[in-house]
């Protein structure tokens, strides 16, 4: 059976947002094209690998002599989206495995996201084995012009900044009611 594609090319809006507070926050990659609007929750640090990779990826294409694509270097000001995550927020799947690349003919970045299954994790004793990961149900598409992709990228970042403060001692979050800092030998820190 094909997969169920929710393809956005481009989207109205693209970005990362987060429901809760601080600690107990769930991220989400949202898109909205018209009143269609598909939401897909994922760890933070997918968030952050993937904005950096995005980053990453459209400065190697400004850097590329092969290339007549206009990429911004940063993200432009009439594409900075501050508003939160479009309601209802419902969740299609649970981000598994991502993909990102360029196409060179439309000059977009395109993001592919699969669910999550546990047939994709692979314990140490099975990495000399050939195996075959199951087709996915559901595909997560989005094409994004670099200029979007750019302020996906910003965005991304402060949501990502957003949460809990670090502590200054050992780099580890802080919650409102302190935490105990392993530099601080077990003593509860209040202020980060």
């Amino acid at each position: 059976m094909a997969p169920v594609v929710h393809s956005f090319d481009p989207p109205e809006r693209f970005v990362a947002g987060t429901v809760g507070e601080p600690g107990q926050r769930t991220f989400f990659l949202q898109a909205r094209s018209g009143v269609r609007i598909v939401s897909v929750s994922l760890e933070k640090q997918q968030v952050a690998a993937l904005s950096e990779r995005i980053d990453e990826l459209l400065d190697e294409v400004m850097a590329s002599q092969s290339t007549d694509a206009t990429i911004p270097a940063v993200a432009p000001l009439g594409l900075e989206d501050t508003q939160p995550l479009e309601q209802p927020i419902d969740e299609e799947f649970r981000a598994g495995t991502m993909t990102l690349s360029w196409d060179p003919d439309d000059e977009r970045i395109v993001i592919e996201v699969f669910p999550f299954t546990e047939a994709a994790v692979v314990s140490p004793d099975q990495l000399d084995e050939d195996l075959e990961e199951p087709d996915p149900e559901e595909i997560f598409l989005v094409r994004l012009p670099a200029g979007m992709a750019r302020a996906f990228v910003k965005r991304a970042a402060s949501v990502i900044e957003a949460g809990r403060p670090s502590c200054p001692f050992c780099g580890n979050p802080v919650d409102p009611d302190g935490h105990l800092c392993v530099r601080a030998n077990g003593f509860r820190r209040r202020d980060p």
